[in-house]
């Protein structure tokens, strides 16, 4: 069933929402929303994310996460987290590439934050024998050094988009016209949260602000400076918002967002300076581009070695998610990494201070 009536029912009774609330509404209804009614992942979802493209991708994340736990001491125990771990299909290839990893994996409690009734379901296929923790929200996690890696998560929380007037702003609402949905404005007023946007935007600019993204990273950074571990958070965004960016998908195709709410996946860029900033007290790494990151560690070479026992049809397919996951005119610069770690320790391989 369609979420598009409901919201249309609610809107013409109480008023517009923001867009922070339709993107809630449309990915998380308990009934109706797009994770939870459905898998979204792979050639038979609507998109297909870093894990699922090649094992390489997930091999060299555990590698850096493992190797920034060594470097800590190898404190034991310790939580080994993932937010939003889609089929499991990541934390799947970390446990496979750290099981060399004297101690990491014996000491390690596999936690997933995870809303998604199935997708978790997903998950405890791919992770059967690794006893995996489920939890809702990121404070809810098990007690300890942290080491947790967020990819394509931030992206699909809710954000309010404002258009800035004059030195106040008006937010973007979503309204009924015509027995529809539609895109609208509220009242011009002040937003505090934006006051450090003036100096970089101009009128009619718009800029995207999300709460519940900078409440968690704050929950991150003061885990992890507090009881040790490593953040590396993935996705495809920017140092700064700037711009509207959100953007709906389905079929693996761009679709307006008001068009069919529950049945499009709906994301926007990341401001990963927002990210850091909240971050603190931990330390953040520089803002590095996915592509980077992974020929740090050594995508290359690993490349290599699969392909020397591959040949035809997967050996091409290989090559091509290779240079899909690095290439500069792929996900190499769209995807940006983002490590936080503790001050006195040496941040995640891969990444610089």
């Amino acid at each position: 069933m369609s979420l598009g009536p409901d919201l249309i029912a609610r809107i013409t009774a109480q008023g517009p929402i923001s867009v922070a609330e339709f993107m809630a509404q449309a990915l998380l209804h308990p009934t109706k929303g797009y994770y939870v009614t459905r898998d979204p992942l792979g050639a038979g979802g609507d998109f297909t994310t870093a894990p699922e493209i090649s094992q390489m991708f997930g091999e060299l994340v555990g590698l850096s996460l493992a190797q920034a736990w060594l470097d800590q001491g190898a404190p034991a125990p310790f939580v080994l987290a993932e937010l939003g771990p889609g089929r499991g299909t990541l934390m799947a290839d970390i446990l496979r590439a750290t099981a060399g990893v004297p101690g990491f994996a014996q000491v390690a409690q596999v936690a997933l934050v995870e809303a998604s009734p199935v997708l978790r379901d997903a998950q405890a296929e791919a992770l059967a024998g690794h006893s995996p923790l489920w939890v809702d929200t990121v404070d809810a996690l098990p007690p300890g050094p942290l080491f947790v890696v967020a990819n394509e998560f931030f992206d699909a929380l809710p954000v309010r988009q404002f258009q800035r007037a004059g030195d106040a702003w008006r937010e973007r609402s979503v309204g009924v016209s015509e027995g529809a949905l539609t895109f609208g404005w509220s009242p011009v007023g002040p937003q505090p949260a934006l006051a450090h946007r003036i100096e970089d935007t101009a009128e009619g600019d718009i800029v995207e602000h999300c709460p519940m993204a900078t409440a968690i990273a704050h929950q991150l950074g003061a885990r992890i400076a507090q009881d040790g571990g490593a953040a590396l958070i993935i996705d495809y965004g920017d140092w700064r918002s700037l711009g509207d960016t959100l953007q709906a998908v389905r079929d693996h195709a761009p679709v307006n967002p008001l068009e069919a709410p529950g049945a499009a996946d709906l994301t926007t860029h990341v401001d990963f300076e927002a990210l850091a900033q909240a971050a603190a007290p931990a330390s953040h790494t520089r803002l590095t581009p996915q592509g980077v990151f992974l020929e740090r560690l050594g995508i290359t070479d690993r490349a290599r070695a699969l392909a020397a026992k591959l040949e035809a049809g997967p050996l091409e397919a290989h090559i091509a998610a290779h240079r899909r996951l690095t290439h500069p005119a792929e996900m190499g610069n769209l995807f940006k990494v983002l490590g936080i770690y503790p001050g006195a320790a040496a941040p995640p391989p891969g990444l610089l201070p």
